[in-house]
């Protein structure tokens, strides 16, 4: 018998495909965006429910904030509000026309002086923010923030002023990097996954990819994860793969894994489903809803990513 008061255990999912077994799992938790965000990609479902719920993250000034990234909390717009909408809109196809306009107004007004986006801006109400966030007066614009904006702002055809110098800003930033960390990695490739001089995209990748093998921030054998260090500032544990970097096959990151590496990372990426259905986030923990907010997110991305390399999902 349950012990009187104790929180009953969530339901386990059926023993089925692991794409049903996540769909158990995001509506247990998801939040509503995810919903839509699961029904659009692996159930055909339109996109006017995820813009309509996006909207409820959108400010007056056109940028993003409500907790819409999970580790940036209260209602005002940050950057990486800003480009998590971005990567919503391009998910569904819906990256362009007013919407963006008024997004790009927003990220005009909150440029640094060499055009470039900060990773968060100070506010003065204080709201909760993730510890491993750095909260400073005066912040710099950084390529983490810039890089994934442009990228996508570059992917949709978009045409917009603050582009020319935000996008000299993240070439200065990608071709004069000595060493990095995987989430300004991951900026870097979705910038240039996606700018329009394709040859300087390439070259530029080519470095990056030696840049990252060299400082080994990819676990190429997810058997002996102990033997690659976690990059400082990171969590115990929070190792990055080649499906990170690469998340489809037509990523200029691809080309920085054999195949052999690429497989192996795919073949650990699809064990990581955990029992409840959904897939783990392996930043630090540091309250409830940021924790629970993001596993979702992280649910979608990996099967996402296992179906852009033909891994059977369900």
């Amino acid at each position: 018998m349950a012990e009187t008061g104790a929180s009953p255990l969530p339901p386990t999912p059926p023993a089925c495909s692991p794409l049903a077994r996540a769909e158990h799992f995001v509506w247990l938790t998801a939040r509503v965006l995810e919903r839509h965000l699961f029904a659009h990609h692996f159930r055909g479902g339109d996109a006017g429910p995820v813009e309509t719920a996006l909207d409820a993250y959108r400010n007056e000034d056109g940028g993003y904030g409500h907790a819409l990234e999970p580790d940036l909390r209260g209602p005002v717009s940050q950057p990486l509000h800003t480009a998590h909408a971005l990567h919503v809109l391009d998910a569904v196809g819906r990256c362009g026309g007013q919407r963006v306009e008024r997004l790009c107004r927003y990220l005009t007004s909150v440029s640094t002086p060499d055009g470039a986006l900060p990773v968060i801006r100070p506010s003065r109400h204080g709201h909760p923010v993730a510890p491993f966030v750095q909260v400073v007066d005066d912040p710099p614009g950084e390529l983490l923030a810039t890089g994934p904006v442009v990228g996508l702002l570059h992917r949709n055809e978009v045409w917009h002023a603050w582009l020319f110098r935000a996008t000299d800003f993240c070439w200065r930033a990608v071709e004069s990097l000595r060493a990095s960390h995987p989430y300004e990695v991951q900026a870097a490739v979705t910038f240039l996954d996606s700018v329009p001089d394709r040859p300087r995209a390439e070259a530029a990748a080519d470095r990056l990819g030696r840049l990252v093998r060299e400082r080994c921030l990819a676990v190429l054998d997810p058997d002996d994860r102990d033997a690659y260090p976690v990059a400082p500032g990171h969590a115990p544990g929070e190792h990055y793969f080649p499906h990170d970097y690469a998340r489809t096959t037509h990523s200029l990151a691809r080309a920085w894994f054999t195949d052999d590496e690429m497989d192996r990372s795919l073949d650990f990426l699809a064990a990581q489903q955990e029992d409840d259905g959904g897939w783990p986030v392996r930043r630090r923990r540091w309250a409830p809803a940021p924790a629970l907010e993001a596993r979702p997110r992280a649910t979608l991305d990996a099967l996402l990513t296992l179906r852009a390399y033909g891994r059977p999902v369900g």
